[in-house]
C-alpha cells in the first residue's frame, strides 16, 4: 500500500511529529494538506524513532524537518517532486535490513542534509556493532533534472525513480558532512544500490565531505549530471570506488579511496571505472567528468602478501552472502566505452593494473586519448603488477585495438600512452613516494608529490589551485578531521 504524507505548512523549527496546527495553505503541487494528528506518528514514526513503514513505495510529500535524533528507516522512502526533507546535523539514520531500507530523492525533490565536522549526519546499518556487513540496507539515491546521454533513465538498483532532463543547474539540495555505511542491498542479482548514487544531479546541488564505507557495490556512482563534488572518501567498498557513466560532466577534487585487500567484486574492482554508456556508443553528452587531487590506494600497498586470487580475496569476514559475488581487483583507472573522463594531479597505487584504456564494444576510446579529447596528466602510478592493459580482465600488458584480441608482440596502448605523457610517472617502489601509512596516506617531507601539481590545463580552470599531487597537502591537512570514521563496524549508534 502506498502511504502519503501531505503537510507543507509546518515551519522548519517545528518537529515533524507535532500534532496541532492552526491553519494550512494549499500545497505547491495542488494537493490539499491534511491536518496532522496522532496518526501522523503512526505513518512517519513508531514511537518517534522510525522513518518509513516498511513499504517499498512510502512517499514523503511536503516539506519536513526531522528533529535531531536517531531513527530506524524501514522500506524505500521517496522524497517526491516538490518535496524537501531536512535532516539536521548529528542525526543518525539506521537502515533496516529486512525491508531493504533506502532513501531516494526523486526528480524535483530535495534533501537538505548539512552536517558539520563535529556533528556529521550518519546513514548506517541497523545491525548491532560487530555484526554489520556490506549490503545491510539499500543506500542513498539522488535523482535530478540535468542532462544524461539516454535522455531519461530509470535509476540503477531497483527503485522506480527516473532521472534526466535539460537543466544542468538543477538543485537537488545539500549532502555535506555525511557518512554512508554498509549500504548496497541487492534488489536482484547484480542490481545492488550503491553507497551514494547520483542520477543526472545538477550543479546547483551541494555535495562535499561524504564518506562511503563498506558499500556492497560502488562507493560513488554518477549517471549523467553535472554536479561538482569535493572531499569524498571511498572506504573498503565491494566494487569500484568512483564510477562514472552516461555523460557525467562534473568536476571532482580532493578524494581518498582505500580498499579492503580481501574484498573485490566478480566484475573486477577498479579505483575508477568510466563508460560513456553501457553499449559504448557516441551518444552525447559524452562522459567528460574531470577529477583532480585523488589518492587511490589499492590492495598491494596495504599487504605485501596480497594475491589476486579467490583463495586470498575471501571477503575478510564481511561477505553478506546475499548474492554478491567475490572476484578480483583490476585497475587503478579504467576508461572505456567511449568515455572522455580526465584525471589530473593524482596518485594511484597498489592495483594489479595501473591503467586500462580500452576500445571495447566497438568504441574509439584510444583514439580520443591520442587526440587529447580526454587527458590523464600529472598522474603518478605506483606499485602495480603491470603498468597498463587494453583488455578487461586480461591482466596482460599486450596491445589490443578492439578490447578483445591481444597482440603479445606489442606493449599495450595503455602503457605507451601513459609513458608518452611527460608529466606522468611510474614508481615500482611505493616507499619512494614517502607517504604516511595512516588513513590519509599523506605526503611526508621530501615526497615527490609535494610542489608537483600543475593546473595550467583549461579543464582545471574551476578547480582549487594547490601545490600538491593527491588529496592531502601533508600530515597536518585537516579536511578529514572530526566527521570521518574508519571503524564503523564497532561504533555504537
Amino acid at each position: 500500500m502506498r502511504k502519503q504524507i501531505l503537510m507543507t505548512c509546518i515551519a522548519a523549527t517545528v518537529p515533524l511529529f507535532s500534532i496541532a496546527i492552526s491553519s494550512c495553505s494549499k500545497s505547491s503541487n495542488g494537493d490539499t494538506p491534511v491536518t496532522p494528528t496522532d496518526n501522523l506518528d503512526k505513518i512517519l514514526f513508531v514511537n518517534k524513532t522510525q522513518l518509513g513503514n516498511g513499504d517499498a513505495e512510502f512517499e514523503i510529500n511536503g516539506n519536513y524537518t526531522l528533529p535531531k535524533g536517531t531513527y530506524t528507516m524501514k522500506g524505500w522512502c521517496y522524497i517526491t517532486n516538490g518535496s524537501t526533507l531536512t535532516i539536521p546535523a548529528g542525526t543518525v539514520i539506521k537502515g533496516d535490513k529486512a525491508t531493504k531500507a533506502s532513501l531516494i530523492v526523486e526528480r524535483g525533490g530535495k534533501i537538505i542534509a548539512q552536517g558539520t565536522a563535529s556533528e556529521p549526519i550518519v546513514f548506517t546499518s541497523a545491525q548491532p556493532a560487530g555484526s554489520r556487513k556490506p549490503g545491510d540496507w539499500g543506500g542513498v539515491i539522488i535523482c535530478g533534472k540535468a542532462k544524461n546521454n539516454q535522455t531519461e533513465m530509470i535509476i540503477e538498483g531497483g527503485p522506480r525513480s527516473k532521472h534526466g532532463g535539460s537543466d544542468d543547474t538543477d538543485n537537488s539540495g545539500v549532502f555535506s558532512y555525511c557518512r554512508i555505511e554498509f549500504a548496497g542491498y541487492p534488489f536482484a542479482t547484480d542490481q545492488e544500490i550503491n553507497g551514494l548514487t547520483m542520477g543526472s544531479v545538477g550543479s546547483g546541488t551541494k555535495i562535499d565531505h561524504v564518506q562511503v564505507s563498506y558499500s556492497n557495490d560502488d562507493s560513488f556512482e554518477w549517471f549523467g549530471g553535472s554536479v561538482n563534488c569535493k572531499y569524498l572518501i571511498a572506504y573498503k567498498g565491494w566494487d569500484d570506488e568512483f564510477d562514472t557513466d552516461n555523460g557525467f560532466s562534473g568536476k571532482v577534487q580532493f578524494c581518498l579511496g582505500i580498499r579492503d585487500t580481501k574484498i573485490a567484486d566478480q566484475s573486477a574492482s577498479n579505483g575508477f571505472e568510466s563508460d560513456n554508456n553501457a553499449n559504448g556508443t557516441t551518444a552525447a553528452p559524452f562522459t567528460s567528468c574531470v577529477f583532480s587531487n585523488m589518492t587511490i590506494i589499492g590492495p598491494a600497498v596495504q599487504d605485501a602478501s596480497f594475491a589476486n586470487t579467490s583463495a586470498y580475496i575471501n571477503g575478510n569476514g564481511m561477505n553478506p552472502n546475499n548474492g554478491s559475488r567475490l572476484g578480483q581487483f583490476q585497475a587503478g583507472i579504467q576508461i572505456r566505452r567511449n568515455s572522455h573522463m580526465s584525471c589530473f594531479n593524482s596518485i594511484i597505487a597498489g592495483y594489479p593494473v595501473g591503467i586500462v584504456i580500452e576500445n571495447d564494444k566497438g568504441s574509439a576510446t584510444q583514439s580520443a586519448a591520442t587526440a587529447g579529447t580526454f587527458k590523464v596528466n600529472n598522474v603518478i602510478l605506483a606499485a602495480c603488477s603491470i603498468l597498463g592493459s587494453d583488455k578487461n580482465k586480461s591482466f596482460l600488458d599486450q596491445y589490443s585495438d578492439n578490447g578483445n584480441t591481444l597482440d603479445a608482440t606489442k606493449e599495450s596502448f595503455s602503457s605507451t600512452f601513459f609513458k608518452s605523457m611527460t608529466s606522468d610517472k611510474y614508481y615500482s617502489d611505493f616507499s619512494l613516494l614517502k607517504l604516511s601509512t595512516s588513513a590519509q596516506y599523506a605526503p611526508q617531507a621530501g615526497s615527490p608529490l609535494l610542489n608537483a601539481a600543475v593546473f595550467t590545463d583549461a579543464l582545471l580552470n574551476s578547480f582549487d589551485k594547490v601545490t600538491y599531487i593527491g588529496a592531502f597537502s601533508g600530515p597536518t591537512d585537516t579536511w578529514m578531521n572530526g566527521w570521518t570514521n574508519f571503524d564503523p563496524q564497532q561504533t555504537q549508534y
